[in-house]
């Protein structure tokens, strides 16, 4: 409407001006007046006009003329006329914009926002034709926010100073919810995986706190990416995730459908690596092992993105400091061939870091987390470390980065973008054997007021306990790129009327984690418990002397060793836990010793394959036994089919725990079995362990048996989360252990 409203005007110039100059264009300029102008002085019009006293007429001047004159922004009106030589230049000026004025919005922080988002400025010449485009610039700022019926009106008050208000008067109306998500098209994936890949959410009444429920047209293209990169990491090369479409099916919800073409896998062919003449080949040779390692492998664009991050690292460590490798690819049947090229280019400067995706995480928290700033000399092993910081920290299912061209060829422009996760959690368990039942709550927040900050809570209740923690992790406190972790614990076991001992222990907890070296985690923490032990005639004779108070101090440190691809869901990779507790003031010291390490395979696709070793040893640095509370049981969901703490040595009727623990667990996904049934996944296990060892023998029976057990799990997304249903079944056991043979495991995100 401006352009036409424009051209209009320029064409109807230019019909006056032949009319008043008919034969004149031959004539020159010998004085050049102003008429209309007001604000604006004559010197700086005739300046726009780029007409000068002493030039001869011609259409293409007066043509730029008159649109350097509009382009201005200045005038409403200009027409140009010549009189006796005399060039006169008639304008109108604009009125200028006193006050631009929103309705219908609280928050100054929101109006402010609008306003420097519309091109409308105050004490700025007010062009009307730009109303429209503002208009449409808030309805879609709204629109990005949820709010897809957004109405904007518009007044214009004329004051009597030729100036105006502009007045915005909005009505957000609801907000476009989501009530459901489909996946159409060729997907060749279940939805369930496919559910989990993307950032937008179904509106639930638990996720009253989500903005992932509502609309928004940045996070639906955010999702066809993620959607088109989880499908490249799959091997399906050619994919295609066509436009996305919503559907409102009522007043204000809408049905989001993303229709997938997947196209045919794809396989890696052949690799070639073409280096400068002044490179030695055999710093490479690691790229060859690399390229033997994957050709004919199913096609994953991440082991390209590897194979760049090693020639960078390469490079780097022989000094060749700034590199660009370029890719070649062509396609061979269902095989995909690789070229690199590498060259050597300048030294390259970090000139701004763009963040994006951030919806609830505060920007200063993840520039916190980074070991690369504006300023900085481009060092791709500090900026990938600072992307594996940033996964690290559990809130971003995916940080991925864009290097930009700038119009300085040395420098650029790292584009962020962080994919958010849920990350609150609450999460709800049960288990039912032969001798009671067992039942958990807990949630859980990982990014409080979106700086990382770690918030969770947990209860644990059986027939003869009751267990209760809170946290707090601040991931990087004082700007020391450590986290820090205080903690509370209390737990209560009466077995007075069975076993004739009861327990109450309290403990408070302070610790921190930080990276050693790379993908090596250091956690020390100091402990302060109390805890009384109370015991009647039917407990046994060594419980009976364990009666009193007892107050530590303890020293606790972890290691963690962390080459999973990924932390949630890993199909890769593996993690290594060593932790050890020493006593520094104790009633009655004891030294406790743990190792854990769990590692990942997918065999084929969405066969995934885990295995995993847990073990610890609790020994006392007296001739005192082990405290019971400090004895050791077999985790519940490490040695399934037999009910917590009901493995191991047994004194009379009771079950007091060993000085030592060890479980091996394999697992793998089915993923053909239930191919056709949507949201539902199905596992098979086998668990295996022991819990033995004592510091006396009186009435203590003792099994060295390896227990054993295999089953089948089933997981449904649910309305309400993921539930898991677990069906096991002992294989071998011990005459006193008691069995489990059934758990259901609930738990959501929001």
């Amino acid at each position: 409407m401006y352009i036409n409203s424009l051209m209009l005007k320029i064409v109807f110039s230019f019909f006056l001006i032949a009319l008043s100059f008919g034969s004149a264009f031959a004539e020159a300029i010998n004085s050049i007046e102003v008429k209309g102008n007001k604000r604006v002085s004559k010197e700086t019009i005739i300046n726009f006009s780029e007409l000068k006293v002493g030039q001869e007429f011609s259409d293409e001047m007066l043509n730029n003329s008159l649109k350097e004159l509009y382009n201005s922004k200045f005038f409403e009106d200009v027409s140009l006329e010549m009189n006796n030589g005399t060039l006169i230049i008639n304008v109108k000026e604009l009125p200028i914009i006193q006050e631009i004025i929103i309705n219908g919005i609280k928050a100054n922080k929101t109006i402010e926002e609008l306003k420097e988002l519309i091109s409308l400025k105050e004490k700025n010449p007010f062009d009307q034709n730009i109303i429209l485009n503002d208009v449409n610039k808030i309805l879609n700022a709204f629109k990005r926010s949820g709010f897809y019926f957004a109405k904007v009106n518009t007044k214009i008050e004329n004051n009597n100073n030729e100036t105006v208000n502009i007045i915005f008067d909005i009505n957000r109306g609801d907000k476009a919810t989501i009530s459901e998500i489909k996946f159409i098209g060729n997907k060749k994936i279940k939805d369930r995986k496919l559910f989990n890949v993307i950032t937008s959410e179904v509106d639930k009444p638990w996720k009253f706190i989500s903005n992932k429920k509502y609309l928004n047209v940045e996070r639906i293209n955010l999702d066809k990416r993620l959607l088109k990169n989880y499908y490249l990491e799959k091997g399906y090369y050619e994919v295609k995730v066509q436009d996305a479409y919503s559907q409102l099916i009522d007043e204000k919800d809408f049905i989001l459908t993303f229709n997938i073409d997947a196209g045919e896998k794809f396989y890696f062919g052949n690799f070639d690596l073409n280096l400068p003449t002044d490179f030695d080949p055999s710093k490479f040779s690691k790229l060859e092992k690399i390229f033997n390692k994957i050709e004919g492998d199913l096609y994953n664009f991440l082991n390209i993105e590897k194979i760049l991050d090693e020639i960078e690292q390469i490079s780097l460590q022989e000094n060749y400091e700034f590199i660009n490798a370029d890719i070649i690819e062509t396609v061979s049947g269902n095989k995909i061939n690789f070229q690199f090229n590498v060259e050597e280019t300048e030294k390259l400067y970090v000139n701004k870091i763009n963040i994006f995706g951030n919806n609830i995480t505060s920007e200063e928290f993840i520039r916190d987390n980074l070991y690369v700033d504006e300023g900085d000399p481009f060092n791709k092993i500090l900026h990938n470390k600072s992307i594996n910081n940033l996964k690290s920290k559990g809130i971003f299912k995916t940080v991925k980065s864009n290097i930009i061209d700038t119009k300085n060829i040395d420098q650029k422009n790292i584009d962020l973008i962080v994919e958010e996760r849920p990350t609150g959690e609450i999460s709800a368990g049960a288990g039912y054997g032969t001798e009671g039942s067992s039942f958990s709550l807990g949630i859980r927040e990982n990014n409080f007021n979106g700086k990382g900050i770690g918030l969770d809570a947990e209860i644990h209740l059986t027939e003869e306990s009751l267990k209760g923690s809170i946290s707090y992790t601040h991931p990087n406190f004082a700007y020391s790129d450590r986290a820090l972790t205080t903690a509370l614990e209390s737990t209560s076991t009466d077995k007075l009327n069975g076993s004739g001992y009861k327990t109450s222990l309290n403990k408070v907890l302070v610790g921190t984690r930080y990276e050693q070296f790379e993908n090596l985690f250091f956690a020390p923490n100091l402990s302060i418990s109390s805890e009384t032990i109370e015991t009647t005639s039917k407990a046994s004779s060594a419980f009976r002397k364990q009666e009193g108070s007892y107050f530590e101090t303890i020293f606790g440190y972890r290691l963690d060793y962390d080459k999973r691809n990924s932390r949630f869901q890993p199909t890769s990779g593996y993690v290594s836990k060593w932790s050890q507790q020493l006593p520094l003031a104790s009633d009655d010291g004891t030294i406790f010793n743990g190792y854990q390490i769990t590692g990942y395979k997918e065999l084929v696709d969405d066969m995934i394959i885990s295995t995993g070793i847990f073990s610890g040893a609790v020994n006392s640095l007296t001739d005192d036994d082990v405290r019971i509370s400090k004895r050791l049981y077999a985790p519940s969901k490490r040695l399934r089919g037999f009910e917590r703490g009901k493995v191991g040595p047994k004194d009379g009727s009771d079950f007091i725990g060993g000085n030592y623990v060890v479980t091996f667990n394999a697992s793998s996904t089915i993923p053909y079995v239930l191919q056709s049934v949507e949201n539902v996944d199905l596992k098979v296990f086998f668990d295996a362990g022991n819990v033995w060892g004592v510091d006396y023998s009186s009435s203590i029976e003792d099994s060295n048996k390896i227990r054993t057990s295999t089953g089948v799990a089933v997981e449904l997304l649910t309305p309400v989360g993921p539930l898991t249903f677990s069906f096991s079944e002992a294989i071998t056991k011990a005459s006193t252990d008691v069995t489990e043979s059934f758990r259901f495991q609930l738990g959501t995100t929001f």
